[in-house]
């Protein structure tokens, strides 16, 4: 059986949720589940490399057959085997093809050359996708917020501030409406120029100057859109918010809400903790859908 040699065509970033294409590849995974890919799907997948956002929830159909879809994992080919879930290079990484691996009980009728169209759960992928775009404008308002603590020159966010997130950020977790970030203080990042230690006690201004910025962003009701260079999967993918005060771009392979007026507000929680030596921040970020 031939393995893919193209990445799999989404069209999750434009918000589609169903699609139908061609099964190009089937693959048992020895665990009771066998991975479809298609040559062109909606369904959005987890990135193992950086597995903020959980695949879609939805069903693929073949044959008039309905297979609940398990998971969808990305997985890699270089001509030689498909990875699933596990490959050994980013996606995106010259000279393989990536592609969406969905993950069915069954596959009995699933054949290379067969028609399947996928259908994505509504509700679930609105949920997280609010999730996704709170979670970016959260980072942005983090940076701000906390820009006045730098005592050095450091890298730029979109916005010209510090970006914190960036530098510091250990797992993002996108959660329905909302998302779960964490971020270590260490040696590294002091000996950058951040005051560690004026964070805890300026926690609550810090909250609110955050907030304060959510607040003012959500009210202008600005477009989001995903900008990306091309349909593959592994072709790179960048969120874009019309801020009043200018646009702004993070790269993210992601889903979102086409405006800020699909919320009705975004609010952060932060606190912090001692964790193996270093300071702790967790940024807990809450979407209310409008």
């Amino acid at each position: 059986m031939s393995l893919p040699h193209a990445d799999t065509i989404v069209t999750y970033p434009d918000g589609d949720l169903a699609s139908t294409g061609t099964v190009v590849h089937v693959e048992p995974l020895g665990d009771g589940r066998t991975a479809v890919v298609l040559d062109r799907t909606a369904f959005h997948p987890v990135d193992p490399v950086w597995p903020d956002q959980p695949a879609d929830v939805g069903t693929l159909t073949v044959n008039g057959v309905e297979h609940p879809v398990l998971d969808a994992v990305v997985g890699a080919s270089d001509g030689n085997a498909l990875y699933v879930g596990d490959a050994p290079v980013r996606t995106g990484t010259d000279g393989w093809a990536f592609v969406v691996c969905h993950l069915v009980a069954h596959a009995t009728g699933i054949e290379p050359g067969a028609e399947a169209t996928v259908t994505v759960e509504p509700d679930a992928r609105g949920a997280f996708s609010a999730g996704h775009t709170a979670c970016h404008l959260a980072s942005l308002a983090l940076n701000e917020a906390l820009s006045g603590l730098w005592t050095k020159e450091a890298p730029t966010d979109g916005r010209g501030n510090p970006n914190f997130d960036q530098l510091a950020i250990t797992e993002s977790r996108i959660l329905p409406d909302g998302s779960l970030d964490t971020y270590r203080i260490g040696k590294s990042l002091r000996k950058k120029g951040f005051a560690a230690a004026e964070l805890p006690g300026r926690l609550a201004e810090v909250s609110a100057a955050a907030n304060a910025l959510l607040a003012g962003w959500v009210a202008s009701g600005a477009p989001v859109s995903i900008v990306r260079t091309g349909d593959g999967l592994g072709e790179r993918r960048t969120w874009r918010c019309e801020l009043a005060d200018g646009a702004v771009e993070i790269p993210c392979g992601g889903t979102h809400l086409h405006a800020l007026t699909q919320l009705a507000g975004i609010r952060v929680e932060l606190e912090t903790a001692e964790a193996e030596g270093a300071l702790e921040l967790r940024m807990r970020t809450e979407a209310a859908p409008a």
